[in-house]
């Protein structure tokens, strides 16, 4: 037994990806195209996404809601693992990402199951929030504009229904929230959102070291 996370070196994490991921053929080629491109340390790493699917497929997921889709590989990930009935709504500013994700959800076959919106997700959360959609969603993963955590993790509350989910991505941040002499805005941001949900009695929650830390807080009925 152990007090703490075991650490992991890269054989170690090697043999982890050997005896647990199953990623199919179109994820990895998505993959690996994004791991050459300038900003390829936005890409969540494959165990994450499979774990993503794994939460997907037992919450019985069928909407879905992402900030923050660079390349597509999570909201592919997502998407594969609802059912046919099940779509997604992503967040994203950038055109030239997202091309490479539409590309790969056409070639998946499920571009008609992914409502992709570019813009500022903060308006387009409000603009859900407006067209009804508070309460309907089952899943929500954030990864975008560490500043902006705070009032996407309240906008998505709102969207969740009473025991949905939401995953946010970076909270560890690599490091620098347990390291008192950091204080650029994005490691305050996340510093304080990590206090927040500690103490925030709407959800249920635990931090996980998973990829760069993983929060998964589920909204109390």
């Amino acid at each position: 037994m152990s007090r703490r996370a075991i650490s992991m070196n890269a054989a170690l994490y090697d043999y982890l990806l050997s005896v647990t991921l199953r990623e199919p053929e179109l994820l990895r080629r998505l993959r690996e195209e994004t791991a050459k491109l300038p900003n390829a340390g936005m890409q969540i790493s494959p165990d994450q996404g499979q774990f993503m699917a794994l939460l997907i497929e037992m919450l019985g997921a069928t909407r879905c809601l992402e900030i923050g889709t660079f390349t597509g590989y999570s909201a592919l990930c997502v998407t594969l693992a609802m059912p046919r009935s099940g779509r997604l709504v992503a967040f994203d500013r950038s055109v030239e990402w997202t091309d490479i994700a539409r590309r790969y959800w056409a070639e998946a076959g499920v571009a008609d199951r992914i409502d992709l919106r570019l813009g500022p997700a903060v308006d387009g959360l409000d603009a859900l929030l407006g067209e009804g959609g508070a309460g309907t969603f089952d899943f929500a993963f954030i990864d975008a504009d560490k500043d902006n955590y705070d009032a996407y993790y309240e906008r998505v509350l709102r969207l969740l229904r009473p025991g949905g989910l939401v995953a946010i991505d970076n909270v560890l941040w690599s490091g620098r929230v347990a390291d008192p002499k950091v204080h650029d805005a994005d490691t305050d941001a996340l510093r304080a959102l990590n206090q927040k949900i500690h103490g925030d009695r709407r959800v249920s929650m635990s931090l996980l070291p998973v990829g760069d830390g993983l929060t998964l807080a589920r909204k109390r009925p």
